[in-house]
């Protein structure tokens, strides 16, 4: 009974398919046709595969990665013609003769599987693989069986034959979520498909026939001698002579496991989320997530989250600016100076005259995934604002002079009475007396003399993500907002006074390009004046003083020019230093997690130490 209801199917499949080509050679090209024969659409002109993309630094070389999943796609020129002849040899003898199915090999499949009563073996050709992995699964059945004739014939009708194979050899799966020959013999041996040698070649090209059961770091004896019997097919089919055979199968082989690269991962955090900002800008994503309409909103962000991960599927290569050795310096500097302590800390370093983001920490020992705090945590500027928002806009408003003369007595306003730093009160102090030593009632009358209104209006370049309507009172003066900033941001801000009056956002990404070098996205910023370059001269000499004489002191090193301003917050839960060195704008904030008091490491000054290492270890 088994036997004769393996016959029937037979007879009934071979009726099927007869069906199906004569419908196939009757209505070709008529792809309306073909996809009614479907149980979906299909375009079969479209096979682009998923690959890995990649994150190049400054010298263009990769540190970090994306593989979802990993492969690397190969032209057909790229992929050497040793292994293309293992596949053909071993998968499909008559690939360049058939027309993308072979009826001998399907009678054969369908005979063994009238004696099993199922599909067990397929008799499928390279372009019905190819046809497999593209557009449908690998479930046993006949009708996935029809359906993966059909597209095989389309395949054949649009490609040729040695664009089939190129793409199957892109296509196959290794085991362990790697896919093609290139992703392969990297993720096997850590070297390019190029670089193997034959006896290599020969024994990734042994995993796909059973990724399981040929996973090498399992199974690596079955491994070696499905290795050894694909060499003994190229020599019985005088590929190889048999002397070849036997001596490829007497390399020694030696898996060098991958090891994804991911060397600075808070500045790849950065970068990808700089990336999915790009597309948003790129695409017109942007407009639609400021939407008052939550639902559009709603919308916009799953569209966006939706093409950000086709993007980084589709190959692409995302050209950063990162410095290794800035950054290594930034990161050896927090680890060390915040060893064994409840702070946490973050810096962004930038290269101001070419806008470029070098480095970025996270926090200490910044682990992948974990939450960057260089661009995600929203904290209290303290006085580091006071050269933005008082300073800079009572300068630019009244044309003072850094000499020209504040109060710095007792201040109070709708009961909001202030207090120095210190406790203690002046008289009569010069702006650049109040800024090096960072008075705060004085900072608080310039706002108030400038109007509340007119000196926000200067932030507003900046587009700091959390300034609220409410934060528009007077003790913004010494950093008393909402939420506050990021130290990108602030950072970014503090550009303006060294770029001539001009602010424009220094970024992490240079240029996304696909793997042949044709770009896809670029920033396309454009500098505003926020400015005169009066006043950004006048607060680059306040900044100088604070580094020379005042809070900023203990950082002070030889330069052209050095200069910068330091932060505190009410209880000591944030310390900020933004510093300038010649070319070079670096800003750091330590803190905890949970706000809380840091007065017991006030006096050892660990932001402006951590500021110092980085610039003098760069």
């Amino acid at each position: 009974m088994r036997t004769f209801t393996g016959i029937s199917a037979i007879s009934i499949m071979f009726i099927l398919f007869a069906v199906i080509l004569s419908g196939l050679i009757r209505d070709a090209g008529d792809a309306q046709r073909f996809n009614t024969l479907l149980d979906k659409k299909i375009n079969v002109s479209d096979t682009r595969l998923p690959e890995a993309s990649v994150f190049l630094d400054k010298n263009g070389n990769i540190f970090a990665e994306e593989q979802h999943p990993f492969r690397i796609s190969l032209s057909s020129k790229e992929i050497p013609a040793f292994i293309q002849e293992l596949f053909i040899t071993s998968e499909d003898r008559d690939f360049y003769s058939h027309n993308g199915f072979d009826m001998s090999a399907i009678a054969r499949a369908f005979m063994e599987n009238a004696k099993s009563d199922g599909v067990e073996q397929g008799g499928s050709t390279i372009t019905q693989q190819l046809a497999r992995n593209l557009f449908l699964n690998n479930q046993k059945n006949y009708k996935r069986k029809a359906s993966e004739l059909l597209i095989a014939y389309e395949l054949e009708n649009t490609f040729t034959k040695d664009q089939i194979l190129e793409k199957y050899l892109n296509a196959i799966y290794f085991q362990h979520n790697v896919y093609g020959v290139e992703a392969a013999a990297e993720f096997y041996f850590s070297k390019p498909l190029s670089k193997l040698s034959k006896g290599e070649m020969a024994f990734i090209a042994a995993i796909p026939n059973n990724p399981s059961k040929y996973d090498p770091f399992i199974h690596f004896k079955d491994t070696k001698k499905r290795q050894e019997r694909l060499l003994d097919l190229l020599a019985a089919n005088n590929k190889l002579t048999v002397q070849e055979s036997k001596s490829i199968k007497q390399e020694r082989i030696t898996l060098v496991p991958y090891k994804k690269r991911n060397q600075y991962p808070d500045y790849a955090s950065l970068a990808k989320k700089e990336l999915r900002d790009l597309i948003a800008a790129e695409e017109g994503y942007s407009q639609k997530l400021q939407s008052a309409n939550s639902s559009i909103r709603k919308k916009a962000e799953e569209a966006l989250n939706a093409r950000m991960k086709a993007v980084l599927q589709s190959g692409v290569v995302i050209h950063t600016n990162l410095d290794p050795d800035i950054q290594a310096a930034a990161s050896t500097a927090v680890n060390q100076q915040l060893n064994g302590q409840p702070e946490e800390g973050a810096e962004v370093v930038i290269h101001y005259k070419e806008h470029r983001i070098a480095g970025v920490v996270g926090g200490r020992n910044y682990k992948e995934g974990s939450f960057n705090r260089a661009y995600q945590a929203f904290r209290q500027p303290g006085s580091a604002i006071k050269p933005l928002l008082d300073y800079g806009p009572y300068i630019e408003t009244f044309h003072a002079a850094v000499s020209d003369k504040v109060s710095g007595a007792p201040f109070c306003e709708n009961n909001y009475c202030p207090s120095n730093y210190s406790g203690s009160f002046y008289g009569d102090v010069s702006l650049k007396t109040a800024f090096t030593f960072s008075y705060n009632t004085p900072a608080i009358r310039l706002l108030s003399k400038t109007g509340i209104q007119r000196a926000f209006s200067y932030l507003a370049p900046f587009q700091f993500e959390q300034l609220q309507p409410e934060d528009q009172r007077l003790p913004a003066a010494i950093g008393g907002f909402t939420y506050g900033m990021t130290p990108l941001e602030l950072t970014n801000a503090y550009s303006a006074f060294v770029n001539n009056g001009y602010y424009q956002p220094a970024r992490a990404i240079s240029k996304v390009t696909d793997r042949s070098g044709k770009i896809i996205y670029q920033w396309h910023d454009k500098p505003v004046k926020v400015w005169s370059k009066s006043t950004a001269e006048k607060i680059k000499e306040l900044m100088a003083s604070v580094v020379e004489n005042g809070t900023g002191r203990k950082a002070s090193i030889p330069a052209a020019y050095i200069g910068g301003k330091t932060g505190t917050t009410n209880d000591y839960k944030d310390f900020w230093f933004i510093g300038i060195k010649d070319d070079w704008l670096a800003g750091v904030w330590v803190g905890r997690d949970r706000p809380s008091s840091m007065q017991s490491i006030e006096s050892s000054v660990p932001h402006l130490k951590i500021w110092k290492k980085t610039i003098m270890g760069r």
